[in-house]
């Protein structure tokens, strides 16, 4: 397992500051740091994805000398580095092709997520832009492009975007992600009314949010979502494992609490999952279609209210729930930076068997790997 390890727990990173890149080999605990990276924010770390095979790891550096970003793929078996053009957000199932947004314009809709560089060197984006988007880059050659842009993106989409209100804001990429079956990719953007004295305070902004589906080749835009919906409140979208349809937290009927909903790539039948438990946290459906596992966030209903949060077991057939772990995420720092919370995000592994997850336990951020066979089977 490839992690960051964070240098400081009470306060967020400055430009330059390095963190590193450790592999923990799971079998006899054994942890080495392999590489060490100034591309890196508190919520995804450097972003660091493995490629096609174990000697294939890649994660966002930036150089200091110029501040540029780009990514690394180290062998962490023999140490071996090579740089490629851009940044990663994710990576392609089939390793060939990495995908995301402006990784340093992040933070002008929130922080966390990417890289960062001297604030006055963060652009800004007015209008649609026609040179930001979404950008590709080759794994074999290394070489990065522009695969679609926000303008492109406003002209292409179906159901259509109202360009003449949103011209008048600011609007960023945000996430990024492959389908399971590497045949089409989400892609967010984020749109706010400019504002001269607080470029990037997000909290202090209203955004409005539009889950895009598309091919790899930028073609064949949709709307999955749009603002009229995501405005109802709702957060974390999510492929299914079929490809064609996403997950969600919806408050879909604006009775103050979110659902899990679903809807096809192309923004129809939006619909709940199930009425009888309420959505929370990352919902993220098992590739067996019956079983959701999701978290929470410390301040939603479905929390403890000390601190601690259930990692969410739901069953689709039954229409129910157990509690597979209680972990706590609440520290102190984070209530004066939100971009220091830690969220617990379970994650499945490439085996769909164990799950990878946050908590704060013993005054650190930690990382959890749990064995979920038993309850798979039953």
């Amino acid at each position: 397992m490839a992690v960051i390890r964070m240098p400081y727990l009470d306060r967020s990173n400055h430009a330059g500051e390095a963190a590193d890149v450790v592999l923990i080999d799971l079998h006899t605990a054994e942890e080495r740091v392999i590489a060490q990276t100034c591309g890196w924010e508190y919520q995804l770390g450097a972003n660091i994805n493995w490629g096609s095979d174990d000697h294939s790891l890649y994660f966002n550096d930036v150089d200091t000398s110029t501040w540029e970003p780009h990514i690394v793929c180290i062998d962490p078996l023999s140490g071996a580095k090579r740089q490629l053009e851009g940044s990663i957000y994710r990576i392609s199932p089939d390793g060939s092709q990495i995908i995301c947004a402006n990784a340093v314009t992040m933070r002008r809709t929130q922080s966390g997520y990417g890289v960062i560089v001297p604030e006055e060197r963060v652009p800004r984006n007015f209008g649609f832009s026609d040179n930001d988007g979404l950008y590709m880059t080759d794994t074999n050659s290394g070489k990065r492009r522009l695969v679609v842009s926000i303008r492109e993106i406003s002209d292409q989409a179906q159901p259509k975007i109202d360009k003449s209100f949103y011209e008048k804001g600011e609007c960023y990429g945000f996430h990024c992600k492959y389908n399971p079956q590497g045949t089409r990719l989400i892609f967010t953007m984020r749109w706010y009314q400019s504002d001269e004295a607080q470029p990037w305070d997000h909290i202090n902004k209203k955004l409005d949010y539009w889950v895009l589906t598309m091919k790899p080749d930028g073609s064949d835009i949709y709307v999955a979502v749009g603002p009229e919906q995501w405005r109802k409140g709702g957060h974390h979208i999510n492929w299914f494992p079929d490809g064609e349809h996403l997950s969600m937290n919806l408050d879909i009927h604006e009775e103050g609490q979110v659902k899990l909903v679903q809807v096809r790539h192309d923004g129809t039948d939006l619909r709940m999952i199930t009425d009888r438990i309420p959505g929370s946290g990352h919902p993220t459906v098992h590739p067996n279609g019956r079983h959701m596992v999701t978290d929470t966030y410390a301040w939603e209903p479905t929390a403890f209210g000390d601190g601690t949060i259930p990692i969410r077991w739901i069953d689709l057939q039954t229409q129910t729930e157990q509690t597979l772990i209680r972990i706590n995420v609440v520290h102190p720092a984070s209530s004066k930076d939100g971009s220091l919370r830690v969220d617990a995000h379970p994650a499945w592994t490439p085996d769909n068997r164990h799950l990878v997850f946050n908590g704060f336990v013993d005054g650190a951020r930690r990382v959890f790997l749990a064995d979920l066979g038993r309850v798979l089977e039953t």
